[in-house]
């Protein structure tokens, strides 16, 4: 029997990555993009998808009869209605621990950059400051060690595990965050109130569920006695971004770098946009994720799980 498989988004994905051929007999399509409109169309006569972020909620599923399996070439599945595909018997498959490596570097770079305030450095050298300071170095920022610093860590998962790792080689204190709103959760974790009371950084590395949307919001910047620096290499809408452009503007956080948003890529008046001229903000393009050996360990993994299904291998679901 020869399985259809669709992939609606390989332009998420480098040309450079290799996706390989699963090893059963297959029709294999790509399209680049696909939009939420585009998917019964492209997918009417699918057995597998492949997908990453496009929606696919009850009433596209049920206009596909053939489909048996959703593989997404990602980590987070919200833009899948789990909920039905269970209903139905569809098991969906995603991707885990590809980006262990990867995201934890990302976030120190963000954390580097920041407590030293090399972005704002770097500026003041295009702009000529130093060359008129007229003495060996210039300041004008401020730098700070991570050595003694408190880090606090919501999420406690592979990534956030290896974000701990990074931080224990650089003298930091480290803090797993108790769930917010949950007590009792045994000697890894530290209570959500103090995490943010204490720490000289939060980083967030948790999924984007209804209970973890927006846990971080004005009542939680006001909470930050230390005023630290805040790290986002997660999911968008884990932060109320109308908060924190107001909570960066207020100097209730010393600066934040941000990998991801709430909608993406951003509309012109997307929240963040406003923050590009602040020195203590960056903002990159999801692409902490995107080192060339995680996206293929991804790829390569995303492969393993389509041609488990179709061994009828258990795991999925």
């Amino acid at each position: 029997m020869t399985l259809d498989i669709v992939f609606l988004e390989r332009e998420t994905l480098p040309p450079e990555i290799v996706i390989r051929p699963p090893a059963f007999d297959h029709r294999w399509t790509d399209h680049g993009r696909t939009t939420a409109g585009e998917v019964v169309e492209r997918a009417g006569d699918a057995d597998i998808l492949v997908v990453n972020k496009v929606p696919v909620r009850r009433e596209t599923i049920e206009q596909l009869p053939r489909l048996k399996m959703i593989a997404v070439a990602a980590t987070g599945t919200d833009n899948i209605d789990l909920a039905f595909c269970r209903e139905r018997g569809i098991p969906v498959a995603n991707i885990v621990g590809y980006a262990a490596g990867t995201v934890p570097e990302h976030t120190f770079a963000l954390i580097l950059a920041l407590r030293r305030s090399l972005i704002a450095y770097t500026e003041d050298v295009r702009r000529g400051r130093w060359q008129q300071a007229g003495q060996f170095c210039f300041f004008g920022h401020p730098i700070n060690e991570l050595r003694g610093s408190r880090l606090g860590i919501i999420g406690e998962g592979s990534i956030g595990q290896g974000v701990a790792a990074i931080a224990t080689a650089f003298g930091m204190t480290v803090m797993f965050a108790a769930h917010k709103g949950r007590t009792g959760l045994g000697p890894l974790y530290t209570p959500w109130d103090e995490v943010l009371e204490t720490s000289d950084v939060i980083t967030v590395h948790s999924p984007l569920t209804p209970e973890t949307r927006e846990m971080i919001a004005m009542a939680e910047f006001r909470a930050m006695k230390r005023r630290p620096l805040l790290i986002n290499t997660a999911r968008g809408g884990l932060v109320n971004e109308n908060d924190l452009v107001a909570a960066l503007r207020e100097g209730l956080i010393a600066g934040a770098g941000f990998d991801v948003l709430a909608k993406e890529p951003p509309a012109d008046d997307s929240p963040l946009l406003q923050l590009l001229d602040m020195p203590n903000f960056i903002l990159t393009p999801h692409v902490a994720w995107a080192s060339f050996e995680a996206m293929q360990a991804l790829a390569d993994q995303m492969i393993d799980n389509i041609e488990a299904f179709v061994a009828g291998r258990s795991g999925l679901g």
